[in-house]
């Protein structure tokens, strides 16, 4: 592998997913966690994400070559976890959720105008999905379309009964017509803020000590319409236990638009640093944040 940045997929082809989903039907997941451990994690850490995450503890948290060393690692174990853990929930194990804020997003899901949920690539935000359902709108999470088709089948499998839709990335930009749609219908739109897709749209913010770009398109979709905004990210506690978070963005309403977008930004900004405080090896940003040139 070059040194490009990660393509975001999952790993492996469809005839290994089913395996693993039809392993886990059967045995405990704390099994598959320890031969990772040992045998996928390790060659793992010679790929260019390694040296990626390993500047993230040096630069970003200024840890010794030691603990950084170790402190990636454990990164690569949880994100392991995390990729196993979504294989789990396809083969019908359950894991236990607790929700800080939630009396948030049910606020926002009585109301009669959309929001726009702003997610990142921390923890295991996934699992929002299967458990932030509001009955009452129709909740569309933005995925990238060059996911692997075995596992598209399976979240399309998973949220057969819940009220869920799917709007992939396109190269033609016509999803952003789905989500204008969505959000003019008083829907929710799930984004990830943290990833730019080609776009050379950008906003710019101090993020643990260094400035760093993100992607105009979430913040923008909000301030447009004037609509509220949460954060939620979903953090793994334990090998059975999952914690979502579920904060709003405040934001000027009333501000020029660029202003407003810079709040917002802001706003999530500040969210990551405080769940990294908490969460260090749950950064699943596999390349280089801060010189994405």
């Amino acid at each position: 592998m070059t040194d490009k940045q990660w393509d975001g997929t999952t790993y492996g082809n469809g005839l290994m997913h089913r395996w693993l989903i039809g392993l886990l039907r059967r045995i405990d997941v704390r099994f598959i966690y320890v031969f990772a451990y040992v045998f996928v994690v390790p060659p793992c850490l010679f790929r260019p994400g390694y040296k990626f995450i390993y500047r993230f503890f040096r630069q970003r948290f200024g840890q010794s070559p030691v603990n950084a060393f170790w402190n990636t690692y454990l990164n690569h174990c949880l994100f392991a976890q995390v990729v196993i853990d979504k294989f789990a929930m396809y083969a019908g194990k359950k894991f236990d959720v607790q929700i800080d804020g939630y009396d948030h997003f049910l606020r926002l899901a009585a109301q009669e105008a959309g929001f726009v949920q702003l997610s990142s690539h921390m923890g295991n935000y996934e699992i929002a999905g299967y458990t932030l359902v509001a009955e009452s709108k129709r909740f569309n999470a933005i995925v990238f379309f060059g996911e692997k088709a075995s596992v598209m089948e399976n979240r399309n499998r998973m949220f057969a009964h819940t009220n869920i839709h799917m709007i992939p990335i396109r190269e033609d930009m016509s999803h952003l017509f789905e989500i204008d749609h969505a959000l003019s219908e008083g829907e929710i739109v799930s984004i990830p803020g943290d990833r730019i897709w080609g776009s050379p749209k950008v906003l710019k913010a101090e993020f643990l000590g260094k400035e760093a770009r993100f992607p105009m398109g979430p913040f923008t979709v909000a301030a447009m319409r004037g609509l509220d905004v949460l954060a939620v990210n979903v953090m793994k506690e334990s090998s059975k236990c999952y914690r979502i978070y579920v904060t709003p963005l405040d934001y000027d309403k009333q501000a020029p638009r660029r202003r407003q977008t810079d709040q917002l930004l802001h706003s999530y900004v500040a969210e990551l640093e405080r769940l990294l405080a908490l969460y260090p090896t749950q950064w699943y940003n596999y390349f280089d944040f801060w010189n994405n040139k």
